[in-house]
């Protein structure tokens, strides 16, 4: 499935690229489909943080995400990083005191405001509540008056000097030099560059699957154990768990060696809420083609038999031989350098390197997964006697294995 983001560089006065906000987009057209805003924001927020990489996005530079009311009131988005987000309120969000509140719990936590399109109306009181909160305001150069502008330029110069003045739409060096006359600091518009269209190939997701697992992180008394077991059915979850571990900015060096220790290092609690998120994104995906549930299979098959070899004998490691199995199709899966893939996974070097085609001490392990899902005996005898594998078992392991995958995919369907 492609998808798509678009991403519009934020200048200093200097005409450095400081920021970026990130915009939804469908397709390769380079403008906002009529959507829902919600869904808007939520893709925007899957495709940053696990489709993508918030660092490939925005260079480490902070990210301007447009958020509506219902968003931003939402419990569920408290695990943003502070630190890579500025928390966008779109223009018609209602200026009140629960919204001030709201922002002012966010500033404690880190996070940076901005109030985008604003216009200052005289039937609100509370702007001075407002302004207290905000670290940005946006103002549209090609839609305000001059006299709408100065309203808040002055506003802001002699009450709020700590509001960064950021002027949009800019589309002349005129206008450009007509902001910097008038105090702006942050410039962004087409004078400068139009938004870009970024585009990956992402993972269909189990929305089955997802809700399954949900309903499992409802319940304090679930077996950690069990919660491991459905997402290690789920690739496109596993992935972007990956994906999310490596993005934290408090991560511990240690790599991941299994699914388990990557939801302890994420928490239980942080867990529910991607996966919710996760869940109302993946509602309205296209449906999955004949050739992703192909290589769907293939990957858990794998997955599931490197896991089985590994634990009869008696590797202590054996849940990273699951994950070379089931990351060693990634690259075809994704439509990308499996190079480029691996990067962005914290998983051991040893792991890294086998799935990326090196000779390691997994890979037999791995290429007697492949033959024995294609039963391919030439291949599978001399594999099974390097693994002191005894031939008289490999039918019934692939057997038992088909069970399981069988039983995996069935939850696609």
């Amino acid at each position: 499935m492609e998808v798509f983001i678009g991403r519009q560089p934020i200048f200093n006065r200097d005409e450095e690229i400081v920021a970026y906000e990130l915009l939804y987009r469908n397709s390769h057209v380079n403008q906002f489909p009529k959507m829902d805003s919600d869904k808007a924001t939520i893709d925007v927020l899957i495709h940053s943080f696990l489709t993508i990489g918030i660092q490939e996005i925005s260079n480490g530079k902070p990210s301007f995400i447009n958020f509506t009311e219902n968003l931003l009131m939402q419990d569920e988005l408290d695990f943003l990083d502070s630190t890579k987000v500025v928390v966008e309120l779109l223009e018609n969000v209602p200026i009140t005191p629960p919204l001030i509140e709201r922002l002012r719990k966010l500033k404690e936590r880190g996070f940076k405001i901005a109030l985008d399109d604003f216009i200052m109306d005289e039937a609100i009181l509370i702007y001075d509540e407002l302004f207290e909160q905000v670290d940005y305001i946006k103002i549209d150069f090609l839609l305000s008056s001059e006299q709408q502008r100065s309203v808040v330029e002055n506003k802001v110069k002699s009450t709020f000097p700590h509001i960064k003045l950021l002027a949009e739409k800019v589309e002349t060096r005129e206008e450009f030099e007509s902001a910097k006359h008038a105090g702006y600091s942050l410039f962004q518009g087409y004078f400068f560059q139009k938004p870009q269209i970024i585009q990956v190939t992402d993972i269909p997701a189990n929305l089955l699957q997802y809700f399954q697992i949900i309903s499992l992180l409802k319940d304090d008394k679930t077996s950690i154990n069990l919660i491991v077991e459905n997402i290690e059915r789920e690739i496109s979850l596993t992935y972007r768990l990956l994906k999310l571990i490596n993005n934290l900015t408090k991560r511990p060096k240690a790599k991941i060696r299994s699914i388990k220790q990557a939801i302890l290092l994420l928490g239980l609690t942080e867990l529910r809420k991607w996966i919710y998120l996760l869940a109302m994104y993946e509602s309205e995906i296209q449906q999955k083609s004949d050739v992703f549930n192909e290589l769907m299979y293939a990957s858990l098959f794998r997955a599931k038999l490197c896991e089985k070899c590994a634990r009869l004998n008696r590797k202590a490691n054996y849940s990273e031989y699951f994950l070379v199995g089931l990351f060693s199709l990634i690259d075809v899966l994704l439509k990308s350098p499996m190079n480029a893939v691996l990067v962005q996974l914290p998983l051991s070097e040893t792991t890294l390197e086998t799935i990326g085609g090196a000779k390691t001490d997994m890979t037999p392990y791995l290429q007697f997964s492949v033959a024995v899902h294609h039963l391919n005996w030439q291949q599978i005898e001399p594999l099974a006697q390097q693994l002191n594998i005894s031939i008289e078992k490999v039918l019934p392991m692939y057997e038992e294995v088909k069970v399981w995958v069988d039983e995996a995919m069935l939850m696609t369907k």
